[in-house]
């Protein structure tokens, strides 16, 4: 309790020092509180942009808060583009935690003492971030392998932060204009979830390790093997990687490295990832890729930190190509009709409104470099249309966004005069003759075999038993008719016999008052 406070405490002081709350005055319910705030606190210097002072907010609040402020960068369709543009800068930039501590993690989780396990250990951490640091190591069979170490504390640490964030999730959506449509409580427990997965390094692990099996036919990306003896939920051992960080395009040219290339290959990844597998790395920041220097692998991507990945179904890849290739085709109209299709957009949308909305937002940055456009802006401008229309934002795809964005800072990063259209609409094109045409369905029919293998010897009692209820049905619906046609029967006789009775009552009735009153 104690300690939340003081948490708490803290968190307040930082927000008011950097005017966080100055941020949302404009949208607040309650501007004489506002106001008040502002006198009180005039000795504050608010004259860095608002999405500077929050940068710097999140990264004096620790290794959470920066995390959160990557998430939030992500949410353009939530956050103005100056805020978002300004978190996207954020970076795990966190000390190291005590050699000791990792070494005595080490011996917990696997069960003995580095030196026993490895041939040589590095003490000196080589990499640290939020959740976890890496030391360099050599196996007894003399592999160099990197080992990633948990950050100890790291569940309580987030649990007592992310209880936090969610009351002021709530105060926010209560307090200003706009919280509603901010979502707060959602982000937050959206956040929540994704920090909870990248506690358990064992799902890193196989992530790394599905990724390295889809592309390990492939000449263009290299992915470290995991070393599964000596992986646990807060320690994983994988071969070492050697190369050069991407952002070092310096260092690559000196190497020999074709920088153009080495951008078409980038695009050739991200969309095998897309629509080939349905499963892509979803944190391409430039210091979790690395280019190979070797002679046999020379120019090859280096992928590293499989913490976060996306996957999608067979539905969203099928709806994002004919999303892609219309917007290559500049066919905008279907991309309207396919928004309306899948129920994205609601029924009643008109085509030709969403499609001109459409056109507006992306005719501008065809046929143009790389330098000269900007996908941050383009998402801006889509989601705003998509608010316009009540286009729903697909949560499933919003790691690709951000995947998307990471992509382009790459490309511009190697090749400012890439034309990803003309790049990327040839796989596209490609990858759709393949799904619809023979060999797609080939494809499918080689997929589906083992378990048709399994029902077609079923087939002939499958039919008996289909065939012997519909006859059973048959008979049922004949008894039911039967039964009905009696039903009718019986009431066309209890209502003749009803009227004799009704006849004979009303003679004898008819008697007696003749009896009893004679009129003659």
């Amino acid at each position: 309790m104690i300690l939340n406070s003081l948490r708490l405490f803290k968190i307040v002081r930082i927000v008011l020092q950097y005017g966080i709350d100055e941020i949302a005055m404009s949208g607040l319910r309650v501007p004489r509180t506002a106001k008040f705030i502002q006198t009180v606190l005039f000795w504050r210097d608010l004259s860095a942009p608002r999405g500077e002072r929050l940068r710097r907010a999140l990264e004096e609040l620790g290794p959470i808060f920066v995390k959160f402020g990557q998430v939030l960068s992500t949410r353009r369709d939530l956050m103005p583009p100056d805020v978002a543009d300004e978190l996207a800068l954020l970076q795990d930039r966190v000390p190291s935690f005590d050699p000791d501590l990792a070494v005595a993690q080490i011996t917990k989780s696997l069960g003995a003492h580095p030196d026993q396990l490895f041939a040589s250990f590095e003490r000196i951490p080589v990499a640290s971030a939020s959740i976890a640091q890496v030391h360099f190591a050599t196996l007894k069979d003399g592999r160099e392998a990197a080992v990633k170490v948990l950050r100890p504390g790291m569940k309580e640490t987030i649990d007592r932060d992310v209880a936090l964030m969610k009351i002021a999730a709530g105060w926010l959506e209560f307090l200003w204009a706009d919280g509603k449509r901010l979502k707060a409580k959602e982000v937050v427990g959206e956040f929540d979830k994704y920090l909870h997965d990248e506690l358990d390094l064992m799902r890193e692990a196989a992530n790394g390790s599905q990724l390295r099996r889809n592309f390990a036919d492939s000449d263009l990306l290299i992915v470290p093997e995991m070393y599964w003896d000596y992986c646990s939920p807060s320690v994983i051992v994988m071969e070492r990687m050697r190369g050069i960080p991407i952002s070092q395009t310096e260092k690559l040219k000196e190497a020999g490295v074709d920088l153009g290339k080495l951008s078409r290959d980038g695009v050739t990844i991200f969309f095998t990832q897309i629509f080939r597998d349905g499963f892509f790395h979803a944190d391409m920041h430039p210091g979790n890729i690395l280019v190979s220097t070797d002679p046999a692998t020379l120019g090859r991507y280096i992928a590293l930190d499989f913490g976060i990945v996306g996957t999608l179904n067979d539905y969203d890849k099928d709806y994002l190509s004919q999303n892609f290739l219309a917007f290559f085709r500049r066919d905008y109209k279907r991309v309207a009709e396919a928004h309306i299709e899948s129920g994205w957009a609601p029924k009643e949308t008109r085509v030709d409104e969403l499609e001109a909305a459409v056109r507006a937002c992306c005719e501008p940055i065809f046929d143009r470099p790389l330098k000269d456009i900007s996908f941050g802006q383009v998402l801006l401008r889509l989601f705003q249309t998509s608010r316009r229309f009540n286009v729903e934002v697909q949560p499933q795809l919003v790691l690709l966004q951000k995947t998307l964005l990471n992509i382009e800072g790459l490309g511009r990063q190697l090749d400012p005069e890439l034309d990803l259209w003309k790049t990327a609409k040839p796989y596209l094109e490609r990858w759709m003759s393949e799904q619809v045409g023979w060999r797609g369905l080939m494809d499918k029919l080689r997929a589906e075999a083992p378990r048709y293998s399994q029902i077609f010897p079923q087939l002939p009692r499958l039919a008996h038993q289909a065939l012997t209820r519909a006859a059973e049905g048959s008979h049922q619906e004949h008894l039911l008719a039967t039964l009905l046609a009696e039903q009718k029967a019986t009431n066309r006789l209890l209502k003749g016999m009803l009227t004799i009775v009704l006849g004979i009552a009303i003679g004898v009735i008819g008697c007696l008052i003749y009896l009893k009153f004679p009129w003659h």
